[in-house]
């Protein structure tokens, strides 16, 4: 592609940007919505759309980086084009949720503001793995999705964390 026909595309910087943004968050909501569909409750599908994000930000440094912090210089445009995003990685979870309420798996909550925290403790362990040098998402995973499950009051399955952490789950 030329010069000029790049620029009849995206007039900025800016709008090159977020375009790419847009394209990586749409294979992420893909894939945590295929990781979903496969589930066999509701529950099981918010944890393995989380999963599936986990995953893919595990694996690849770059896209982590460039979706949770990259643009910051950017200003107010790049926080309104990140929170976009994570309401679309928000609304996956959400909907699970909302099947899980309706199906009696958990009591009655706020399901938008729980896959709100879901996402905001995934981003908070990205920004740790790439600033700080902590463990990967994918690490810290098993120990999340066992936070995490427990936070909406469903039953926890699967083995205990294998970290220095006690986690005490009633």
């Amino acid at each position: 592609m030329s010069k000029g026909g790049l620029y009849f595309h995206f007039p900025s910087k800016e709008d090159l940007f977020f375009a790419v943004m847009d394209r990586l968050a749409n294979k992420l909501v893909r894939r945590a919505k295929k990781a979903a569909a496969k589930a066999d409750s509701p529950v099981a599908a918010a944890e393995a759309a989380l999963g599936a994000v986990v995953s893919a930000l595990s694996k690849q440094k770059r896209l982590a980086r460039l979706l949770v912090t990259q643009g910051y210089s950017m200003g107010n445009a790049f926080e309104k084009k990140r929170t976009e995003i994570f309401e679309r990685f928000a609304s996956v979870i959400r909907s699970q949720l909302d099947a899980a309420v309706e199906a009696g798996e958990i009591d009655e909550l706020d399901t938008g503001l729980a896959a709100r925290v879901w996402l905001g403790a995934v981003n908070e362990v990205v920004v740790h793995w790439l600033f700080s040098g902590g463990p990967s998402p994918s690490e810290t995973a098993p120990e999340l999705k066992r936070l995490l499950v427990a936070s909406i009051g469903a039953p926890v399955t699967g083995p205990k964390p294998e970290s220095g952490w006690k986690v005490v789950l009633e």
